[in-house]
């Protein structure tokens, strides 16, 4: 049992808390509480810290149960390792997810469903990454793509927010994002960009094909360059005088517009 809050496994959960560069050398991110620990599978679990408090919870066993790597603290020391204010006493490391661009745009054939891809330029707000994942789940989402300006996946907020959804989205960062757009282009998945300039309203286009929504950063949208490699652009008809909606909430119209769309 560790029972210091300077052992050096303390250390280590608060670096990859608190660093993307300490996450992606690792290769690890932390998921923490009893839901989310529910949800990963057992082979990527590195590491499961299970406080003496959560000992007694009639989950416990079923969740070390499979885990090469258990370790348990005291509930002082939990509290070291944990990022929330209400730590429920579980706590896991687990191995980075990796997909290629051919992954996550896989297409419509042999029966699959079409594609319905997020790209996401310049999104700094964690929880409107999570929320996108999320929503993107429960939409049909069949992948995501960001460029490196894009907040950190793994980051502990963006996990949370997902409530599981990041094991099961495949994702993509690229460094060329037009170069990757090129790519998804090349393979028939019309690019929709939600755009102040956009002359059609979300709710006038055919999303049953392949597509991809092209979002960008909260405060300045997409870039010029970005936005010129849709197709079509697109716009959230507002009452009143809202200009726009946030970032999360316009990818949500879209994507469950889409699933209406395919649900007919």
């Amino acid at each position: 049992m560790i029972t210091s809050t300077t052992n050096k496994q303390v250390k280590y959960v608060n670096a990859l808390i608190r660093k993307a560069k300490t996450r992606r050398e690792e290769d690890l991110f932390v998921a923490e509480g009893l839901r989310m620990c529910m949800e990963i599978p057992k082979d990527r679990i590195r590491t499961l810290y299970v406080s003496e408090s959560f000992q007694k919870n009639p989950e416990c066993a079923a969740l070390v149960k499979g885990v090469r790597h258990v370790e348990t603290v005291t509930d002082e020391v939990f509290k070291a390792l944990s990022d929330t204010q209400t730590p429920q006493g579980i706590l896991a490391l687990v191995k980075q997810y990796h997909y290629t661009i051919d992954q996550v745009a896989g297409t419509g054939g042999d029966g699959a469903a079409p594609a319905l891809l997020m790209i996401l330029e310049r999104l700094q707000d964690p929880g409107n990454l999570g929320t996108i994942i999320r929503a993107g789940e429960g939409a049909g989402v069949t992948g995501i793509l960001m460029d490196q300006d894009t907040a950190d996946i793994y980051n502990p907020k963006v996990i949370r927010s997902t409530m599981g959804s990041v094991l099961r989205v495949p994702f993509v960062y690229v460094d060329d994002m037009k170069g990757a757009l090129e790519q998804l282009k090349d393979k028939n998945i019309h690019l929709y960009a939600a755009h102040l300039k956009g002359r059609s309203a979300y709710d006038k286009e055919d999303y049953t094909g392949d597509t991809g929504f092209l979002i960008g950063n909260e405060g300045n949208g997409l870039s010029d360059e970005i936005a010129a490699m849709a197709d079509t652009y697109i716009r959230i008809p507002m009452a009143g005088q809202v200009e726009s909606l946030n970032a999360a909430v316009a990818a949500s119209v879209l994507m469950f517009e889409t699933a209406r769309q395919r649900r007919g």
